[in-house]
């Protein structure tokens, strides 16, 4: 079992029809199936530990819903869309919002869930034409519960005027679309390595996992010795349980982003 061992424990393995069982979810910068500076294609190893995790939720960014050049060059490139491929069997739903287009495709963010997907949303929150970010909002039927639950998964622009009016928009999507008694969670690689947008998401009610339980947002990038906190897992009328920053092998040649892996209550 992949493990860091200096980490919580390994989440305990639980019915999906427990009402009491934690919501396992896992955020991850796909970098498009690519190691970093894109040397190798990975995506199959990629497959096999998101697999392993057996994350609920998963929130990807980065990835491709098609690809044409590397349809045709890459040895081992799937037929379907990433997304799709790394569902496979696992995660019976899944959503995909389309951001940038280009002549080989696209490539955006993906929710792949255990939890039926009842509707979905994909915002375009670019600030120009150049760096296209988006916002993905989910809505599923967390069955063992009986409720809704709310889900964003986001990726948000480099630089920190971007991110601001991002992150803005963000908590205006959250107060307009998400009811204020709604469970949520909102993912992703928010490229806030300053973390001047982390105090807004606060006051928008959302608490950090990583932050939570351990004092300090997740350094997650670059994969291979991390230490800015690009990526994290927001949560609200949820409670943080355990939180494991997956930095050591396999993860650590699989993107240049390290995944996070949290349960929440």
């Amino acid at each position: 079992m992949y493990r860091d061992p200096h980490s919580d424990p390994a989440p305990r393995s639980v019915s999906r029809g427990d009402p009491a069982a934690p919501l396992k979810v896992l955020t991850l910068n796909l970098h498009k199936g690519f190691t970093a500076m894109n040397r190798r294609f990975v995506l199959p190893a990629l497959k096999a530990a998101v697999q392993h995790c057996d994350a609920d939720i998963v929130f990807l960014q980065e990835v491709l819903g098609q690809h044409d050049t590397h349809a045709q060059r890459v040895h081992g490139w799937p037929a379907q869309s990433q997304y799709e491929y790394l569902a496979d069997t696992i995660w019976r739903d899944f959503a995909y919002g389309r951001n940038a287009v280009y002549p080989q495709g696209h490539h955006g963010n993906a929710v792949l869930s255990k939890f039926p997907i009842v509707a979905w949303r994909n915002q375009d929150v670019s600030v120009h034409t150049i760096e296209k970010r988006g916002l993905l909002h989910g809505q599923l039927d967390w069955k063992p519960r009986g409720k809704t639950l709310h889900v964003v998964c986001a990726h948000l622009g480099l630089l920190e005027s971007q991110r601001q009016e991002q992150i803005r928009r963000l908590v205006t999507l959250i107060n307009e679309q998400v009811p204020a008694d709604a469970p949520l969670v909102v993912a992703g690689d928010l490229n806030d390595w300053r973390q001047r947008g982390h105090p807004a998401l606060l006051q928008a009610g959302l608490r950090e996992v990583h932050h939570s339980l351990r004092g300090r947002l997740a350094r997650t990038f670059p994969a291979r010795m991390p230490v800015l906190p690009l990526d994290r897992i927001y949560v609200r009328h949820l409670e943080p349980v355990s939180v494991r920053v997956l930095s050591q092998a396999p993860w650590n040649r699989l993107s240049d982003h390290a995944a996070v892996l949290a349960e929440v209550s």
